[in-house]
C-alpha cells in the first residue's frame, strides 16, 4: 500500500514532495564550487639565535645602553585600557548550519525514490528573497526561517536545536492534534553529494504520527557554514519503512550572513 507523505515542514526543499507530479525541468547548472580548502599548517617558529661570547675588554657603549633600565612612567600618565579578546566559541551555533540572508540560494537534485525513473534528475531551487519586518527569511517555497535563541525556527516549529548531541530532543506543537518531535539523531556525519564532500553535519529526525500504525519521518542533514545538504522522507506502516523523498544538494551560492 502507497502512502502518501503529507511534508512535515513548510521548508522550501520540502515541496519536492509536492512537485513530484510536475514535468521536469531542464537543468541550468551542473556542478558547484569547490569546497573551502583547508587551512594551512602554520609554520614552526624559527628557533632563537644565541650570541657568541664576547672577548673580555672595555665595555662598549651599546652595552651600557642595554644594561640602563627604562625610565619610569611619567607621574600621573594613565595606561590605556586593552580591550579583552572576544569569546572562543566551542562550536557552531544554529545559524552556523542554515546561513540565513537575502541571496542565498540551493539547489536540489531529486532522486526521490517514489518517482518514475524518467522523472528522477530534476533540478529544485531554494533561494532567499527578502528578510521580513518580524525578522524571518522568506525563501521561494514560502519558508520563513529565522534563528531564535539556539534553534533555528519558522513560526510553528524548531527544526535544529543546540546542543548538538546525539539524542537530544524537543518538540514542537504544529496544531491542536498535531505534535511533532525531533531529535539529533547524529553529529560529525560525512555527506557525499554533487556539490561535494562535507563533514561535520548535524542530521535532525522528525516524526508526526498520522495514526497508531503510521508515522511520517523526515531527516535533514544540515553542513556547517553550507545549510541543508541531504534531505528524506518515509513512511512508516506498522513497522514497513517505505523511502518517499530524496534530494541532494547539487550546488549553491551565499551572499553572505
Amino acid at each position: 500500500m502507497r502512502v502518501r507523505l503529507r511534508p512535515l515542514l513548510p521548508f522550501a526543499a520540502l515541496a519536492l514532495a509536492c512537485a513530484h507530479e510536475a514535468a521536469v525541468r531542464a537543468p541550468e547548472e551542473r556542478g558547484a564550487p569547490a569546497p573551502a580548502p583547508r587551512a594551512a599548517a602554520t609554520a614552526p617558529a624559527p628557533a632563537a639565535t644565541v650570541a657568541p661570547p664576547r672577548s673580555p675588554g672595555r665595555e662598549r657603549p651599546a652595552d651600557r645602553a642595554a644594561a640602563t633600565p627604562a625610565p619610569a612612567a611619567q607621574a600621573g600618565s594613565t595606561a590605556r585600557a586593552t580591550a579583552p579578546p572576544p569569546p572562543v566559541r566551542l562550536e557552531p551555533g544554529p545559524g552556523d548550519f542554515y546561513p540565513l540572508a537575502v541571496g542565498n540560494e540551493w539547489r536540489y537534485v531529486d532522486q526521490s525514490p517514489s518517482l518514475r525513473p524518467e522523472l528522477r534528475g530534476a533540478l529544485r531551487t531554494v533561494r532567499i528573497l527578502e528578510r521580513t519586518k518580524d525578522g524571518y527569511y522568506l525563501d521561494t517555497g514560502r519558508g520563513e526561517l529565522r534563528v531564535e535563541g539556539d534553534c533555528l525556527r519558522d513560526h510553528q516549529r524548531r527544526m535544529l536545536c543546540q546542543p548538538f548531541q546525539p539524542g537530544a530532543s524537543w518538540t514542537s506543537v504544529v496544531s491542536v492534534s498535531s505534535t511533532e518531535r525531533y531529535e539529533i539523531a547524529a553529529v560529525h556525519e560525512t555527506v557525499e553529494t554533487p556539490a561535494g564532500r562535507f563533514e561535520d553535519c548535524v542530521r535532525v529526525r522528525a516524526h508526526n504520527r498520522a495514526s497508531a500504525g503510521t508515522d511520517h519521518v523526515l531527516e535533514i542533514t544540515y553542513a556547517p557554514r553550507v545549510g541543508v545538504v541531504r534531505i528524506e522522507t518515509f513512511v512508516v506502516v506498522d513497522g514497513k519503512i517505505t523511502p518517499q523523498v530524496k534530494a541532494l544538494l547539487q550546488s549553491y551560492h551565499l551572499e553572505g550572513r
